[in-house]
């Protein structure tokens, strides 16, 4: 396992919080369908359908190829709980340039994909709905990515289907700890409904700027802001926030935390230090919340415990470093992606 510590470039902490206050001070913003009808996405948008657990539903994804010098390696990005395929949009550029050809799919429950009534949510199913849109394109193996929920569901996807991962990076992952055994308390889907249903641009735009970019804020992010307020203020609001509500269920009940062990591929872990995430932290007491969400010492256990990993922190960024810092970012994940790892697939 190695460590790598990226300091800070001398980033001028231009804090843009009076830009911050006026976005806040308005009071509305765009309505979007119950699957991000009217929110345009950067690439055009492909559709996935098939049936599953009795019902038609439709995956919509991203299939992005280099135009020029491609190579033969495909990378699959696997979106966080409150981002979408679009929120990917600088990483699918950067890896592009690359030769990479990138498919990233809004999960089922999420974005412009299918919320369907009732539906189980489990990282088995997501994984396995994730499997059969690859096998739909004629792709058998790829190296997975994913950040956030993503990364939970990448690591669910590598211990399903080892053979089938090239490459196994992990971005400010959820799940390095398992919030139940630390003492988070059990919250029904009834309650997850019920904060679902009081979910607000302001809600979004305080919990990301906290968590997600440091306590910094850039205009950029208010895109996504309102990408997912605007779901929220559309006419399948219901929809969307009970789905969002049995993907919190998922996370919470469903950790991968203690099969690390058994993930075959290389890992690349890449973790912003100031990121403090943790499920269901505003439900535990206050003694429990301070065990919660300590990225820095969580990462390097998890990287300890992957049989070949290497783990890289970004001291001063949130739970977003590809967002809130893409060029250190990527020059990073595309210098990894182009070396040699151990435990990787020496031909294909």
């Amino acid at each position: 396992m190695t460590f790598v510590c990226l300091r800070p470039l001398g980033i001028a902490a231009a804090l843009a919080l009076a830009a911050l206050a006026s976005v806040a001070a308005a009071a509305d913003g765009p309505a979007y369908g119950p699957e991000l009808e009217g929110f345009a996405y950067p690439f055009p948008v492909e559709r996935y359908r098939f049936r599953s657990q009795g019902q038609d539903l439709q995956m919509a994804y991203l299939d992005v190829k280099p135009s020029s010098s491609p190579s033969s390696r495909t990378v699959v990005l696997l979106h966080g709980k409150n981002f979408c395929s679009a929120t990917w949009e600088g990483t699918i550029k950067s890896l592009v340039e690359a030769g990479f050809r990138v498919i990233a799919p809004d999960q089922i429950g999420f974005c412009k994909s299918s919320k369907p009534a009732g539906y189980q949510f489990t990282f088995q199913q997501l994984a396995g709905n994730t499997r059969a849109l690859l096998a739909s394109l004629g792709i058998e193996h790829a190296i997975i990515m994913g950040h956030s929920t993503g990364g939970m569901l990448a690591m669910r996807y590598a211990l399903m289907y080892p053979t089938a991962v090239d490459q196994l990076v992990l971005v400010d992952p959820i799940g390095l700890e398992d919030w139940k055994a630390k003492g988070v308390p059990w919250l029904s889907l009834d309650g997850w409904i019920e904060r679902e249903k009081r979910v607000s641009a302001d809600s979004i735009r305080t919990y990301e700027r906290a968590t997600y970019y440091a306590d910094t804020w850039d205009q950029a992010y208010e895109r996504w802001v309102q990408m997912l307020a605007g779901m929220y203020r559309g006419p399948g609001r219901d929809a969307v926030a009970e789905s969002s509500a049995r993907l919190y269920d998922m996370i919470a009940t469903q950790p991968v935390f203690y099969e690390f062990e058994r993930i075959v591929p290389p890992v690349l872990l890449l973790v912003g230090d100031k990121d403090t995430t943790a499920i269901g932290k505003d439900l535990a007491s206050p003694s429990v919340r301070a065990t919660l969400g300590n990225y820095p010492a969580l990462a390097k256990e998890a990287a300890a415990r992957f049989p070949h990993a290497q783990l890289i922190e970004f001291p001063d960024l949130g739970h977003s470093p590809q967002i809130q810092a893409p060029s250190r970012f990527h020059e990073v994940l595309l210098d990894w992606l182009h070396r040699p790892q151990p435990g990787a697939p020496q031909t294909r």
